[in-house]
């Protein structure tokens, strides 16, 4: 079967994924785009599901205080080297793990810390659980499975914190 440069172009530029891996999830898929995406996805977790359990201590804190001023977040993000740790991906899922926080306030990191009388919705409370804010189709926990088989490393947020002026 022949793969069209554009095909491979549209699955890039939709998943991120290298030139390589676009190709051979087009020729799993028969050409179809949309399966390779979800071919993608599920090679993806794949890799985020062998990488789990690998310690994670190495990392960054980032900072994100919003245009006002009166709202700020700080989340402390692991990695297994310092060296992915300073990668330009790394560090922008940082950022935006804490802006996340600060839009969205959430209590928890993952449903398994929600104390098992909590009532609120695990979306709005957890998270990893959330809707991501610059991607609402994806939870947070997608956007760092797709970080993870990028840099080829395990990710964890180890924990946040959110201030607000006033609260």
């Amino acid at each position: 079967m022949k793969i069209t440069s554009e095909s491979v172009k549209e699955i890039r530029s939709r998943t991120n994924a290298g030139i390589l891996d676009c190709n051979n999830a087009l020729l799993e898929a028969g050409g179809d785009v949309e399966k390779a995406i979800e071919a993608l996805k599920r090679h993806g977790l794949a890799i985020a599901e062998k990488k789990k359990d690998r310690t994670a201590t190495e990392g960054i804190i980032e900072a994100y205080i919003h245009h006002t001023k009166r709202i700020g977040a700080m989340v402390e993000l692991n990695c297994e080297t310092d060296f992915v740790a300073h990668t330009d991906e790394f560090r922008e899922l940082a950022r935006n793990l804490a802006m996340q926080v600060a839009a969205t306030s959430p209590q928890f990191i993952a449903l398994e810390e929600m104390p098992s009388e909590t009532e609120p919705d695990p979306q709005t409370v957890c998270l990893l659980s959330q809707p991501f804010i610059k991607e609402p189709d994806k939870t947070v926990q997608e956007i760092i499975t797709g970080t993870i088989a990028k840099v080829g490393e395990n990710i964890k947020v180890q924990r946040f914190a959110r201030f607000e002026l006033g609260c």
